[in-house]
């Protein structure tokens, strides 16, 4: 999805990727720094949902890494977040597969869990901790998934990304998205029932 400079995206200031990525084509690559610093959350974000945990820093600075050194191949018209998350989900899955599942799978519940945002003075301490229980349920249930349906849910659900988007990220047709989608949601309702009730 491209965004001219100065327009909101999803409530943030967006830059027009396709521009900068043409000015660091064309031989300015200190331009570059634009796209690292419009997509740096969104692949933190990404990096520690697939499992990256403490080294999710890392990972992303790979993955922005590789995908300089890859923009020759990208395809002009093409959306840079899904191409970028990509890259982030199999650098990450690199890094997973080299310092052991485990020590992954607990850094990512750390990092998601974390200390979360500060709670209001005013804020009722047993609804705070209803949704740091809910989340910690929701990450416990995801593991329930299979590889592609825990992909496609963080991907629609934890990341934000429209349907078009999650598709190009993962290389699938949208119809293929739509089906391991419901899947996957129908799964973690049986799983952890009433998942969707209420919000956070």
């Amino acid at each position: 999805m491209r965004t001219r400079e100065g327009t909101l995206e999803g409530g943030r200031i967006g830059i027009d990727d396709a521009a900068v990525i043409a000015r660091v084509r064309g031989g300015e690559p200190e331009a570059y720094a634009e796209l690292v610093r419009a997509h740096t959350g969104i692949a933190l974000r990404a990096a520690v949902a697939f499992g990256a945990g403490a080294e999710a820093e890392d990972v992303v600075q790979a993955a922005f890494f590789k995908a300089y050194l890859s923009l020759g191949r990208f395809r002009d018209g093409a959306a840079f977040r899904p191409w970028l998350l990509r890259i982030v989900a199999n650098e990450t899955r690199n890094t997973m597969r080299s310092a052991g599942r485990l020590r992954a799978a607990t850094g990512r519940e750390a990092a998601l869990l974390g200390p979360g945002p500060a709670v209001p003075e005013s804020a009722d301490p047993a609804v705070a901790a209803l949704a740091r229980e809910r989340r910690r349920q929701l990450l416990t249930a995801l593991e329930a998934l299979n590889e592609d349906q825990r992909r496609v849910v963080t991907y629609r659900y934890l990341l934000e990304m429209d349907e078009a988007e999650t598709a190009q990220a993962l290389g699938w047709p949208r119809g293929t998205v739509k089906s391991r989608l419901n899947r996957g949601l129908r799964k973690l309702e049986r799983v952890l029932p009433g998942l969707w009730e209420g919000g956070e």
